[in-house]
């Protein structure tokens, strides 16, 4: 299958919300998202001597022409920025068993081993959670159906990290969609 393409955009929270609102869905449209991280790179390599911009293109090459896929993950999301890659109007490769029916959203870091909750690991789970709450709103998808990587049972190993809690990253979602969204006013 031919490579789709990448995007390679970078966006605040607000910049987001205005893409994704401005996109048009065709016939493909995912059921819900799965959420990963890098664990490499760490944040701090992330935000080493490579810049981000190139880390992308680096990123399209390793999925490209060394995995030989068709695309990669939609977003790659730091602590200071979401990263659009693979089009989110069409399917991406990232979780064997969802790729055709789910988006992949990429947390920058090692949550293994970095902080989730404070500092730039805190920060990347806020611009997470805000991605999510819009991925979510523009196609009214239910926070609840978000799946972790390691759900998929045809991954062995532990994606996102064991200090990604898959309950609390839903709360936030909820939350963040507020009451302007029925399925965030059902579910809070």
């Amino acid at each position: 299958m031919p490579w789709k393409g990448i995007v390679n955009r970078a966006f605040t929270p607000e910049q987001f919300a205005d893409y994704v609102e401005g996109l048009v869905f065709g016939n493909w449209r995912p059921q819900f998202v799965v959420l990963h991280n890098t664990a490499a790179p760490t944040l701090a390599q992330w935000h080493g001597p490579t810049p981000p911009e190139q880390r992308i293109l680096n990123l399209e090459q390793f999925y490209r022409d060394k995995n030989k896929w068709s695309a990669g993950p939609h977003l790659f999301v730091a602590d200071d920025l979401i990263w659009a890659f693979t089009p989110l109007t069409t399917s991406g490769v990232h979780s064997p068993s969802w790729n055709s029916i789910s988006w992949g959203v990429e947390m920058v870091g090692d949550y293994n081993q970095e902080d989730f909750d404070h500092g730039p690991g805190g920060a990347v789970a806020e611009n997470t959670v805000r991605a999510l709450a819009t991925l979510h709103s523009v196609l009214g998808l239910d926070p609840r159906q978000l799946k972790l990587h390691k759900e998929d049972p045809l991954t062995d190993h532990d994606c996102p990290g064991r200090r990604v809690d898959k309950a609390t990253m839903i709360k936030r979602i909820q939350e963040a969609m507020g009451g302007d969204h029925p399925l965030g006013a059902a579910t809070s």
